[in-house]
């Protein structure tokens, strides 16, 4: 039983996986995984996951949400977005991240 990619909107299967995370078929990319989310993520659609390697592009993307962990080298998602605009930052980071470490629980 598959989920539905929320990056390229096909089914992924078991047989799919890099590392025993799920793999998109269309971009063969890892995919941010909830339950390796930071714990300083605020609740809600939004998140950040272990793999991100503190580039700093969602935080220029989208300041008003995204922030870093200075003592750790990582970002998450300090504030949800509410408008239709914020969420189109948020997307714009999520889609701009270089190793897939941003998720969107909207999707699932």
């Amino acid at each position: 039983m598959g989920s539905k990619c929320w990056l390229a909107s096909v089914e992924k299967t078991a047989d799919l996986t890099r590392g025993g995370n799920p793999v998109c078929p269309s971009c063969l990319s890892i995919m941010a995984q909830v339950e390796d989310k930071w714990p300083e993520n605020i609740t809600g659609r939004f998140f950040v996951d272990e793999q991100c390697i503190d580039c700093d592009l969602c935080r220029e993307l989208a300041p008003d949400f995204f922030r870093r962990n200075d003592e750790q080298g990582y970002s998450y998602v300090y504030n949800q977005p509410e408008s239709p605009e914020d969420i189109g930052d948020c997307q714009e980071a999520l889609e701009s991240c270089p190793v897939e470490a941003i998720g969107d629980l909207k999707e699932e």
